[in-house]
């Protein structure tokens, strides 16, 4: 069936009374305006929504950790006159060609046919600007992304559009994609708008047709299945190649096990704050767990396994700063990866597209309606006119500016814990400022020593 957006039938705003409070109104915190509104949506149309963008509820997360900086307990280092170091190695347990990236900030996973040809060019101009790598996503690689990434990623996806044996020989590394932090058990979606000559070919489907990925690959069904794909992938790679396994948060303690057990050089948590071009809203909200309760488990794993930093761990899922990068690395991860700040950094939900946005029922900082294809800022769409407005080489430009900025803010709050190198920041320089983030990440809630569920703190 093909999903197609269905208009809401006009009406006539009602005239709101002049102060709501003076009338004794309360809004429902189970029923509230956008509860209703969806519901209403639902009603009128008959289908679920479908969106972009990433779970917007709020749950614990990195905003709920604190650094505790050096004073007289803890020595700082001086400055930017001592060296702090960022640089690290992904993929260097089997692989013979381990990717050394000059940041521990990489870019996410993101198809070209979810975004434009320039859009995923542009990606490519700003991760190899500063020394990191980016990510195909679905759907096969692309001339442009390739060509202008010092190290690119190749998805490898339940899915199988566009894969290309060769392709899997250019790229720095594999990524096998088993879950998604915005839909872990869920495939995606590519509604037909979007299904160009170009994409279609590449995917080899119909043009002008609503694409599903699949939800699981098809040719396994478990980790002694996982471990023979690595097997084969290596095979075709002569063994150079690292290879990632990315899950989507919700058992990261069980799938990191068995990722490390079937073979990985790398393993991708996603969080459910990450986003996605397009799924459905239910699915957003409501499956997954937060990253910040991801990491810990994950790192368990590894720890357990005597395989911490032997085998890399990258977390993704809602990294906005440089805050969040150093918190991540803290708890245990050995880099990360940004989706939607990377889009937000290239142009996207720009304030000078405030009309257009308008137009489409939307508004700068809040469109999300990827799935349409008709993004003003040219990123989320294959429409030639507007894909054309993106200029990849100025987009790239503010693209390794951002990296930059989360690079330097990573390392200023490295040096004030006294660290020389950020993967030397672990869980003794966090607190946290809610019982449920405590938890959580399992660090002490800020001015006391007491971990929830810890035996032997108070």
């Amino acid at each position: 069936m093909t999903i197609t957006s269905i208009p809401v039938p006009a009406q006539a705003p009602a005239a709101a009374p002049a102060n709501i409070a003076e009338l004794g109104l309360r809004e429902s915190a189970t029923f509230d305006r956008a509860t209703i509104a969806d519901i209403q949506r639902a009603a009128a149309t008959g289908v679920y929504d479908i969106r972009g963008w990433g779970a917007k509820r709020k749950v614990p997360h990195f905003d709920d950790l604190l650094f505790l900086g050096a004073s007289m307990s803890r020595y700082p280092l001086e400055g930017y006159r001592e060296k702090c170091d960022t640089d690290v190695v992904l993929g260097d347990r089997y692989a013979s060609r381990p990717l050394h990236l000059a940041t521990p900030v990489t870019i996410a996973g993101m198809s070209f046919g979810a975004l434009s040809a320039n859009a995923k060019e542009a990606l490519g101009r700003g991760a190899s600007e500063v020394g990191t790598s980016t990510t195909t996503g679905d759907g096969g690689m692309t001339p442009e992304e390739r060509g202008q990434s010092k190290h690119l990623v190749y998805q490898y996806l339940p899915s199988r559009y566009g894969m290309n044996p060769d392709d899997l020989r250019k790229a720095d590394a594999i990524e096998i994609v088993l879950g998604q932090g915005a839909k872990p058990g869920g495939g995606g979606m590519l509604l037909g708008q979007k299904i160009t000559e170009r994409v279609a070919g590449m995917r080899t489907l119909p043009v002008g047709i609503d694409q599903r990925s699949a939800s699981r690959h098809p040719d396994w069904t478990g980790p002694d299945d996982l471990e023979i794909k690595i097997g084969e992938l290596r095979e075709i790679t002569d063994w150079k190649t690292p290879i990632y396994v990315k899950i989507g948060a919700s058992r990261p303690y069980y799938d990191t096990a068995l990722a490390v057990k079937s073979g990985a050089d790398v393993v991708v948590l996603d969080g459910m704050q990450g986003g996605t071009a397009a799924t459905q809203q239910v699915f957003i909200e409501n499956v997954g767990i937060p990253t910040l309760a991801a990491i810990p488990q994950a790192v368990q794993a590894l720890q357990e396994l005597g395989m911490h930093r032997k085998v890399q761990l990258i977390v993704s899922g809602g990294i906005r700063t440089g805050a969040d990068v150093a918190k991540a690395m803290a708890l245990g991860a050995d880099a990360v990866a940004i989706g939607t700040a990377a889009l937000i950094a290239l142009g996207d939900n720009d304030p000078r597209y405030a009309a257009e946005y308008s137009a489409l029922g939307s508004a700068a900082g809040f469109y999300d309606d990827f799935q349409d294809g008709r993004d003003p800022a040219g990123i989320t769409t294959q429409d030639p006119e507007l894909s054309s407005r993106l200029d990849p080489v100025a987009a790239g430009r503010r693209l390794a500016n951002y990296l930059r900025v989360l690079t330097m803010e990573a390392q200023t709050i490295a040096r004030a814990c006294g660290k020389s190198h950020l993967h030397n920041l672990e869980p003794e320089d966090l607190v946290a400022l809610t019982i449920e983030a405590s938890a959580m990440a399992r660090v002490p809630l800020a001015g006391t020593s007491w971990i929830p569920g810890v035996r032997g703190s108070f």
